[in-house]
């Protein structure tokens, strides 16, 4: 299931780069005054494609995706603030100008437990299959 999403997901980030730039904006970011960096819609598109390829594929490149998604789920769920600011000097022409709402902390927490607890259901999920061989 979480692989059908992760190619589902991919799919509408490879075709829709800039709406899931705009999308992302809407919920996390205050006031729409930064403006991102032009490389960042072909950086989200090839996020997209990368995924898409990845669920096709499962076994091991799935299994190391997932857990690097893991990874950066408790990073960002642990710490959001320093999150953002790196989010913020990466994506943005003027970091300084990028003005966070203050439900971006809540939204990021949420997205880090959720990619952490996919990578843990998965890597559940693989343990449980080799111990049946």
């Amino acid at each position: 299931m979480i692989r059908a999403i992760l190619g589902f997901v991919g799919a509408l980030t490879a075709l829709f780069p800039d709406r899931m730039v705009d999308a992302f904006e809407t919920v996390a970011i205050e006031e729409d005054g930064a403006d991102t960096r032009p490389w960042v819609g072909s950086a989200v598109r090839a996020e997209g494609v990368l995924a898409v390829a990845v669920a096709l594929l499962g076994g091991r490149t799935y299994a190391w995706l997932l857990n690097l998604t893991g990874v950066f789920g408790v990073v960002v769920f642990a710490f959001p603030e320093a999150y953002r600011e790196f989010a913020a000097r990466f994506l943005y022409e003027r970091s300084e100008e990028v003005r966070w709402a203050d439900r971006s902390t809540r939204i990021l927490k949420a997205i880090g437990v959720a990619y952490a607890l996919a990578a843990l259901r998965e890597f559940r999920r693989r343990r449980r299959a080799r111990s049946q061989f």
